[in-house]
């Protein structure tokens, strides 16, 4: 039986809204293994985003919970799940989310220096990240300098700079044309063979699912399959 590296048992979401309550999220179950690439597919509204928010402990889930690596995220006190959050779990979004004031380098040291490691030592390690991700004479370029695949690999370093076991991705080529996606996505494929980590991406890009080891299709807040 395979290892767990982070499960979801029985997760439910309702939120309150003007016209009542709200399920999004009914009951879900399901894992990643280490080393796993998991794709997440489903219309507007299936509770893919929510889902994964709640995977990664930026949200709670009205009942059931999240363990990560047999412990229940929502267990531990607020700085042990920051820590976590921060050392093992990595995240890219469809907006990139990088501070415009700070260069793409700066950017990418941002989580190290937060977790408490010496400045020297992250950024050696983003210049590396961002020379591999193809942006070694983009350094001290900030966003606003940069085309939207640049910003999103800068994304990329930023959520793998603390060395993460999973990076939880919500729809990351949604605002990418199809080359720029898919060479987006090819830097997630050699990063989880290359470095071990795993992935679970959201996306409504069936071609770009198809080519992760394991698709969960959802609908109406429920795992078809």
């Amino acid at each position: 039986m395979l290892e767990k590296l982070i499960e979801a048992v029985e997760v439910t979401k309702t939120f309150t809204t003007a016209a009542g309550a709200l399920s999004v999220l009914k009951g879900i179950s399901m894992s990643v293994s280490p080393g796993e690439m998991v794709g997440i597919i489903g219309a507007s509204g299936a509770g893919k985003s929510t889902l994964l928010h709640i995977l990664g402990a930026l949200d709670k889930p009205t009942s059931g919970r999240i363990l990560f690596r047999g412990k229940d995220l929502f267990q531990v006190d607020d700085n042990e799940l920051a820590a976590i959050r921060n050392s093992h779990i990595g995240f890219v979004f469809q907006f990139h989310h990088l501070l415009p004031e700070f260069t793409a380098l700066e950017n990418v040291v941002f989580p190290g220096i937060i977790g408490g490691r010496p400045f020297e030592e992250v950024e050696k390690e983003a210049k590396g990240l961002l020379e591999e991700l193809g942006l070694a004479k983009r350094l001290h370029h900030r966003p606003g300098q940069l085309s939207g695949g640049e910003q999103q690999r800068v994304a990329v370093a930023r959520a793998l700079i603390q060395s993460p076991q999973i990076v939880l991705a919500d729809e990351p080529t949604g605002n990418l044309d199809t080359t720029t996606g898919n060479e987006l996505f090819e830097l997630f494929v050699e990063q989880n063979r290359r470095r071990g980590v795993s992935f679970v991406i959201v996306t409504h890009n069936q071609s770009l699912s198809d080519r992760c080891h394991r698709v969960i299709d959802m609908a109406d807040g429920m795992i078809k399959s």
